[in-house]
């Protein structure tokens, strides 16, 4: 009871001053009702009925006036109670610290139809995600899918469902132009990490072939590192490859300037010196979960430890609406008057 009556206090004291207007309304009752006797002038100017309102007389006695007078002075106070915001018990919550992202970056260009590895790259792309996604605790992931262009399917979130319901419909029809833009890819996502808190960890993974022929790749990867956000690297296919299955249902083969096949093969070399480049862990996709659970695990290893924002603020709880609904409730009685002579229709 102690503990309750230290902690109880008003949000907004200053309200509490409109308690103050007792004072004048208590002297208005006293003066106006003995000076307005004295002064039968100004009856003329008003219907009888209405001198009463006018004189700030009433014909009730004035027993019955300091009733009125003390209803009025009770609802008064339990609404500028209300209005000051009485409180006295709290619950310690703690405060928002920026977390771990992780940004997916998945090839969606025409060599992942490539059936190297079964059914197709692009369906297992898909089946690292899932099993990341179902893995997943306490990353915020977002997901962009990339060809010639960046499509940005998910920001950061913590909705792991809803990244579930939009990932079937990443496939290599969303683009048009064919090729895979990598630098654009990674600008549109340094853009969306720029958008999470300053203090956050943020981290790339790319799912890809590695079919890239774009300059400056590295020194990109490494200037990524450099600003804090590690690229890891899920490689898929294999080192012999295959096809490259054209366009449309008929998927014929997409055909080089001698008319051969087109050959599209895992380029292991060149992701694993970029996954070096950009502080990262490159790894080949299979079917086991894995290698999904390291790429977990380095993310949160570079988490930053949180002991020392292990940090905690007060909520009050609110106990204004108790004195409100009091209010209203003896309020009620009052709106079932009604004027003198008034009579219902069906009386």
């Amino acid at each position: 009871m102690g503990e309750l009556l230290t902690a109880f206090h008003f949000s907004q004291p200053a309200w509490l001053w409109a308690l103050l207007l007792y004072v004048p309304v208590a002297v208005w009752l006293l003066l106006f009702r003995r000076l307005a006797g004295n002064n039968d002038r100004i009856q003329r100017y008003a219907d009888e009925h209405l001198l009463p309102h006018l004189l700030g007389r009433s014909t009730a006695s004035t027993h019955t006036q300091w009733q009125r007078y003390a209803r009025w002075a009770g609802l008064w106070a339990l609404l500028v109670l209300a209005m000051a915001g009485p409180r006295w018990d709290f619950t310690n919550v703690q405060l928002f610290r920026p977390g771990t992202n992780l940004l997916i970056l998945m090839d969606i260009s025409q060599s992942m139809n490539v059936t190297d590895v079964r059914p197709t790259r692009l369906a297992r792309a898909r089946q690292e995600v899932e099993d990341l996604l179902n893995q997943n605790r306490g990353i915020r992931v977002g997901l962009i899918g990339f060809a010639s262009v960046a499509h940005v399917v998910s920001p950061v979130t913590e909705d792991m469902h809803g990244i579930h319901r939009v990932l079937s419909a990443l496939d290599t029809s969303l683009v048009r132009l064919q090729g895979s833009r990598l630098l654009f890819a990674l600008d549109r996502a340094e853009e969306l990490l720029a958008g999470q808190p300053a203090e956050s960890v943020n981290s790339l993974l790319l799912i890809t072939d590695g079919d890239f022929e774009e300059p400056g790749l590295e020194q990109r990867f490494e200037e990524l590192a450099a600003a804090g956000i590690r690229v890891h690297i899920l490689g898929v296919g294999t080192p012999e490859g295959d096809a490259v299955p054209g366009p449309g249902r008929g998927k014929l083969w997409i055909m080089n300037r001698t008319g051969q096949p087109v050959i599209s093969a895992l380029n292991e070399p060149l992701l694993q010196s970029l996954a070096t480049a950009g502080n990262g862990l490159y790894q080949r996709a299979d079917y086991r979960e894995g290698d999904t659970k390291r790429i977990l695990a380095e993310v949160k290893a570079q988490a930053l430890p949180g002991t020392d924002r292990d940090e905690q603020t007060r909520v009050w709880n609110e106990r204004f609406y108790w004195l409100a609904g009091l209010a209203l409730v003896l309020l009620l009685p009052l709106f079932r008057r009604t004027l003198p002579g008034y009579r219902p229709r069906n009386a």
